[in-house]
């Protein structure tokens, strides 16, 4: 069966469950297959993750030194096949996991799981950093060049070359759910969590009474405000601009980006934490606390507590997952692009990532949240540990927001406005790399031309994102993520002696930089 024909069957079929029982089967996803029993997808990622790692002999420790030293660029050969060097690649992929993530879904795990979510997300990390080694280096081995001259890789292509074309069915699947979760979670979210930081702002000057923040009903249970609508027009105006260059006016803006708003962000959180240094042991005794010993006395014990683990667990690898994208294959398809012969090379800076995005920065949030106390206005706490608490509970970007208002406040009063500015150039970042990912997989399914439509309906889901209802988005969202996550999980499974030989045979080389070479 043709990729294409395969690619409609797929999304029609997606259509149609949607349109049958709505999000509710794809959230299934994440709770299969029960409330008592750890999630399959939980099992999967960590499972995986610990069985590459032990297979591969634990590289996220024996090659981060290599990893850094590749990044650094002195390997880089301008002649080599590719499309980006080493430090642009991981750039884009940064891009797209450095985000929303770190400061939205940080926040949104310490709501619902508490602080002990903090500790599953570094689990995830830290498995994940292999499976994001081991994802990026079989990408770029089986990567192609396409029509144009550019690169055209990913789990997708992966799984087809490496596996063989009785496995393109998997590999269609991953595809398939890469576009939609390029239109939900690389998209829709990071539009919805701008627009709703840009309306909690105005709305703080004008009031929500004023014409452009009045909320005004569209449909029942749907409504909208001009201020929504401006956001949207705008996000999709800036978006547009850098996507319809391709992937090299990504690339350079992504190398701007990201370490631009990393300075800004963590240089804030740094201040934050050293005003409340005495609280900073406390949060980490809470985090380490909450992971396996949930407040009994309100959860109950026995089965409850059982299940507010799982709760906790489940919130701190979905929101890991969506911070660092470790197994979900989509940072493998920017790092597909790099411009080296040695598939491993770009493995090592791959591994980078989680530890930059994940255990670096999501834990510089996390402790923003627990040591101002911010994280008290969180369901979590309200449910579990003080039923009595009056204040008022915040959610996602607005949670992060209120925590360095807080911290901040010693030095001046507009702290949260540090997010505001992040949550726009993280989100705005994180659309622009995540629409390379769902081009690379729709020029996949349906081949080149299909690239510039795929772009304009990219840009439609930003704006609406801008308007639309978090729970909506978020839910999908992870669904997709989910669903795009087993095919690489397999592939990788699969592959893991290839990549093992791969790995062997690379390091037993000696690895001399480039200006020495050409002596």
């Amino acid at each position: 069966m043709k990729r294409s024909t395969a690619g409609i069957i797929g999304f029609s079929l997606i259509g149609f469950l949607l349109y049958s029982y709505g999000t509710d089967l794809f959230e299934a996803v994440w709770s299969f297959p029960g409330k008592r029993a750890v999630p399959l997808m939980v099992i999967m990622l960590v499972g995986t993750g610990i069985f590459i790692t032990i297979k591969l002999g634990f590289p996220q420790l024996r090659y981060f030194w290599h990893g850094v030293k590749v990044t650094r660029g002195i390997y880089d050969n301008p002649e080599d096949e590719g499309d980006l060097n080493h430090f642009k690649a991981l750039a884009t992929a940064l891009s797209a996991t450095v985000g929303i993530g770190n400061i939205a879904g940080v926040a949104t795990a310490l709501y619902y799981g508490g602080p002990g979510a903090l500790f599953w997300m570094w689990i995830t990390a830290f498995f994940g950093t292999t499976l994001k080694y081991a994802e990026s280096t079989l990408s770029l081995r089986y990567r192609e060049i396409d029509d144009s001259g550019f690169t055209a890789g990913g789990p997708m292509y992966t799984i087809e070359h490496g596996l063989g074309h009785s496995y393109r069915w998997l590999a269609v699947t991953f595809a398939v759910f890469a576009v939609i979760c390029s239109f939900a979670t690389g998209n829709a979210i990071q539009s919805f969590t701008v627009s709703d930081q840009i309306y909690s702002e105005v709305s703080q000057v004008v009031g929500t009474e004023h014409w452009i923040t009045a909320k005004f009903a569209l449909w029942q249970g749907f409504n909208l405000s001009w201020q929504q609508i401006i956001n949207g027009l705008l996000m999709a105006t800036i978006v547009g601009a850098v996507i319809i260059g391709g992937i090299k006016r990504i690339g350079n803006v992504t190398g701007f980006l990201s370490p631009f708003m990393a300075v800004i962000y963590v240089s804030a959180t740094g201040l934050i934490l050293v005003s409340n240094a005495g609280n900073v042991g406390e949060s980490f005794g809470l985090i380490f606390q909450m992971a396996f010993n949930p407040p009994a006395e309100i959860a109950g014990v026995g089965g409850g507590t059982f299940l507010i683990i799982m709760n906790t667990m489940l919130w701190g690898v979905k929101r890991g997952l969506y911070s660092n994208e470790a197994g979900q294959g989509s940072a493998a398809i920017a790092h597909s692009t790099a411009k080296t012969k040695y598939p491993v090379r770009e493995g090592a800076v791959a591994m980078l990532g989680p530890f930059i995005d994940t255990i670096t920065i999501c834990t510089l949030t996390g402790l923003v949240i627990l040591t101002t106390g911010a994280w008290h206005h969180t369901e979590f706490y309200v449910t579990r540990i003080d039923p009595t608490f009056a204040g008022e509970l915040f959610n996602s970007s607005l949670l992060t927001s209120f925590a360095f208002k807080e911290g901040l406040s010693w030095l001046f009063g507009y702290g949260d406005k540090i997010v505001t500015l992040a949550v726009i150039l993280f989100a705005i970042s994180t659309a622009i790399s995540w629409s390379f990912y769902g081009d690379r997989s729709i020029e996949y399914l349906f081949g080149e031309k299909s690239i510039l439509p795929y772009k304009w309906m990219f840009l439609v889901f930003v704006f609406i994102g801008a308007i639309a209802e978090l729970e909506a988005i978020w839910a999908f969202g992870d669904a997709a993520l989910g669903f795009m996550t087993i095919p690489n999980l397999l592939s990788i499974i699969l592959l893991s002696g290839a990549l093992k030989r791969a790995q062997t045979k690379y390091f037993s080389q000696e690895h001399i930089p480039y200006k020495k070479l050409k002596k």
